[in-house]
């Protein structure tokens, strides 16, 4: 009997979780392309197909008990918000309700998987998300041509659209790119990233040009200070969620706003609104909140949230909901503290940073596509953490 037959033969649920992941390999390109929403029931079907895998280590119950109160939280907030979804399915919480257990799931398949098909499942996102940043470039120079071939309309609208891919490929590269071969880990790290450059740029959209510099430093400062790299990352989010209406405050009193404005670019000049009339909500309530998704009823000053996920934490959820988030993200990134240097550390915080990044300058908290993003970097995080330890072990 060979190795890989006896592991199938040992453990049938660790190849089923295997082939799942692989299946989760092979799509994400896809989706990323052609329908970045289709992330959350592709997470969430990996989840629910891998229910038997569900378990809470001792390390996660710090980031599982900062997670499960905020539910609670959002949940007894919806009974003064002033916003009531028209439908179940528009039911915000209800949707928080399933993707805490199911997303969840999925990490434990990542952690469950067959070690060789966890394998080729990195290697196929290795892959694909190479050939998915060669595309966006090609998309990019020829006015979306290939694009456009299955979905006829305007370059505008399509490069809106493909814009979305780009923020999937800035957060998700470095980590995409730790699953090819050593020998070309770097050649297709600087692929996708100056593919990623070249699209984003031309489609403009700003931030996933932003991220890229910021996923080096992230990545660069926790592999070279594995100690402290993490902890000062760890305390830059508890900040940026907690200090964030404070920071808003700053620059409102520091000078002519109007004029601050007036200067920017339109979307940026837009967010500055959205992030000034956000302050004046928090500010007439800033310990319970206005309630889940109440964001949605502050137009026309603020259209559908306010484009800053701890702004929109502390108008949702006031000071509870801030820190847990505050809580949820420092226990997390504190994780990343290793006794010596760790290329799945580095990649997953150089992942993070761009998470963090697009969260405060552009999407929803509660956006499910967002959410189901950030378990897929969780997903591919724990396959390199187990496959580095896995390759401790051996030397």
């Amino acid at each position: 009997m060979t190795a890989a037959a006896g592991v199938a033969a040992r453990d049938p649920l660790g190849v089923w979780c295997g082939w799942l992941l692989v299946g989760a390999a092979i799509l994400s390109p896809l989706l990323a392309w052609l329908s970045p929403l289709g992330f959350a029931p592709m997470v969430s079907l990996v989840g629910l197909l891998a229910l038997p895998t569900l378990r809470m280590e001792d390390e996660d119950r710090p980031a599982a008990v900062a997670l499960f109160a905020a539910l609670i939280w959002a949940a007894v907030s919806t009974t003064w918000s002033p916003f009531h979804a028209g439908h179940v399915i528009g039911s915000t919480i209800l949707k928080l309700a399933f993707q805490l257990p199911l997303y969840w799931s999925a990490v434990c398949a990542a952690r469950r998987a067959d070690r060789r098909l966890a394998g080729w499942a990195l290697a196929i996102f290795a892959w694909g998300f190479t050939a998915l940043g060669l595309l966006l470039a090609i998309e990019a120079l020829t006015g979306g041509a290939i694009y456009r071939m299955l979905n006829p309309i305007r370059w505008d609208l399509a490069r809106k659209n493909l814009a979305h891919a780009t923020f999937v490929l800035a957060l998700l590269w470095p980590l995409a790119a730790l699953g090819a071969p050593v020998r070309l880990r770097p050649w297709l790290g600087l692929a996708m990233a100056a593919s990623l450059g070249a699209a984003a740029s031309i489609m403009l959209a700003d931030a996933p040009v932003m991220a890229l510099p910021l996923a080096l430093l992230a990545g660069a400062a926790v592999y070279l200070w594995p100690r402290g790299g993490p902890r000062v990352f760890a305390g830059a989010s508890v900040v940026l969620f907690l200090a964030m209406p404070a920071a808003i405050w700053a620059i409102r009193r520091s000078g002519d706003f109007v004029a601050l404005q007036a200067g920017l670019p339109l979307s940026w000049s837009e967010r500055l609104g959205y992030w000034s009339h956000a302050l004046d909500w928090i500010a007439a309530r800033p310990l319970k909140g206005w309630g889940l998704d109440a964001s949605r009823m502050f137009g026309p000053g603020i259209q559908l949230h306010p484009h800053d996920g701890a702004l929109q934490i502390w108008m949702e959820l006031g000071l509870v909901g801030a820190v847990s988030a505050a809580a949820f993200w420092g226990v997390t990134l504190l994780r990343l503290e290793r006794p010596r240097r760790s290329l799945a550390a580095a990649a997953t915080a150089a992942s993070l940073s761009a998470y963090l990044l697009f969260g405060a300058i552009n999407f929803g908290v509660w956006q499910e596509w967002w959410l189901a993003l950030g378990a897929l970097v969780a997903m591919l995080a724990a396959l390199h953490v187990r496959a580095e330890a896995e390759a401790d072990l051996s030397t």
